[in-house]
Parts: structure tokens; sequence; C-alpha cells
């Protein structure tokens, strides 16, 4: 007679790791973090905060003959230069991160996606802080830049502007295998943008089939929200919902960068 066999003990299916709330902690954490990097590469802080002034101030000399060709564009430029500083100098320093491991043992720590992501717009968004105020008091108080509206204004755009280009840059570091290829992203993302944001004509002016694209371009609509400023003395409607895009346009794709962060880097 055989003896029954015991039932084999039921496998452990392993869960899925519950998904961790963000931390203001962990993001302050992560921003403190990034920023003590950054102190520690002067070269990196000199292109962020003297590059778009040293531009600015390059533009209004090369128009000297015309200042009101400066005062057409300097605007427009104004919120032009942080994006595109922002962009290069993001895509590049997360990129290190993943290359070099850093990323991947952060992740392993009780570290969610969401903290490390808003801890870098943070960590970068108070150097942009620094960079747009620096380019707007340059732009109106020194260049002579002549806004018909607020210089706070072009402050607040300019530092959206800085925000979505740190946008950008956390999210196109990730389909980068190298430093050179983060770069290689510029012409694909920065400069269609400009080409189509109104800087160079004006947007009705295109073919119809580039003005439709303009209008899902977030560029488009920083510069339709600095010349509202350059030519209205009170806040407008326009200017509301240039801002409010660029603002949702800067969220959107902090969040699709959340989402394809990794944990491994190869």
């Amino acid at each position: 007679m055989t003896t029954p066999t015991a039932p084999a003990p039921a496998r452990a299916t392993a869960l899925p790791a519950p998904t961790r709330p963000l931390s203001l902690s962990r993001t302050t954490a992560t921003a403190t973090r990034v920023l003590r990097q950054l102190s520690h590469d002067p070269r990196t802080i000199a292109l962020l905060m003297l590059i778009p002034c040293v531009m600015l101030f390059l533009l209004r000399y090369v128009f000297d003959g015309s200042p009101r060709t400066f005062d057409n564009i300097g605007a427009s430029l104004l919120g032009i230069f942080p994006l595109i500083t922002m962009f290069l100098v993001t895509s590049i320093a997360t990129l290190r991160e993943r290359t070099s491991g850093t990323l991947e043992r952060l992740l392993a720590m009780p570290l969610g996606k969401g903290d490390l992501i808003a801890g870098y717009a943070l960590a970068f968004g108070a150097l942009a802080i620094v960079q747009s105020a620096l380019a707007t008091g340059l732009a109106v108080w020194f260049l002579g830049l002549d806004v018909t509206g607020s210089p706070w204004l072009l402050l607040l755009v300019a530092l959206l502007d800085a925000l979505l280009g740190t946008a950008l840059g956390l999210f196109v570091s990730a389909f980068a295998a190298s430093e050179f290829q983060a770069v290689q992203f510029m012409p694909a993302v920065i400069f269609p943008q400009l080409l189509l944001c109104g800087l160079f004509t004006p947007r009705d002016n295109m073919h119809p089939a580039l003005e439709a694209v303009s209008d899902v371009l977030p560029m488009s609509y920083a510069v339709d929200g600095m010349n509202e400023v350059l030519r209205h003395t009170d806040m407008t409607a326009t200017f509301i919902r240039d801002v409010l895009i660029v603002a949702g346009c800067a969220l959107l794709v902090l969040a699709l960068g959340a989402a394809t962060l990794k944990r491994r880097t190869a």
C-alpha cells in the first residue's frame, strides 16, 4: 500500500514592490546632493549662469545700429537661451549619473522614481531662478531692452522656459547611451522648435502644415508669452494661456521622465 505524499508547498510568488509616494524629505535630499555635486564643477556653473548673459550681450551690440531689432527679438531669446542651456546641462548630468551606476544605486535605496526626478527638477530649478534673474536683469536694466509690460513677467516666462529645458533634458537622457548622444538630441528636440516658434517669422505666415506643428510645440507659447509682455502693459488672457501651457508641458515631460526611468544602466 502506498502512502499518500504530502502536497508540495505552494510556491511563493513575488509581489511587485509597492510604489513609494513622493516624499519631501527624499526629494530635498536628492536636490541637495545634486547641488553639492554641481558646486564642485565651476565650468558647469559658468555655462549655466554666464552663457545666456554673454549671448544677450553679443546680440545687443550686433544690432547696435538698430536697437529696435534687439527690442523685437531680445525678449524672445531671453526665454530661448535659458531653455537651451538647461537642456544641455541637465541631459548630460543625468546621463552621467546613469552611466556611472549612481542612478542604479540610488534606486536600490528607499528612493522612488518620482523623488529622483523631482529632486533633479528642484535642484536645476533653483539654478534656473538665478540664471533667469541674471539674464533678465542684464537685458532690461543694462542692455536697455524696451518692454511695455512688467520685467517680472519676463522673468516668470524665462524661469518657466528654463524649467521646461530641465524637464526635456531629464526626459531625453533616458534614450542616450553616451554624453555625445545626449548632445545629438539637441538638433532633434530643440532646433525644430527654434525654427517654428515664431522667432524668425510670424507663425501665421508659415505654411499651414508647419503652423499646425508649431501650435503643439511648447517653445511657440514661450515666445508668444514674451511678446505679450513686450506689447502690453497688463497681464493678458493670452499671456496667462501661454504661461499655463509652458508650465503644463514641463510637468508632463517630467512625468514622462519618471515613467521612463530605469533601474539598470544597461
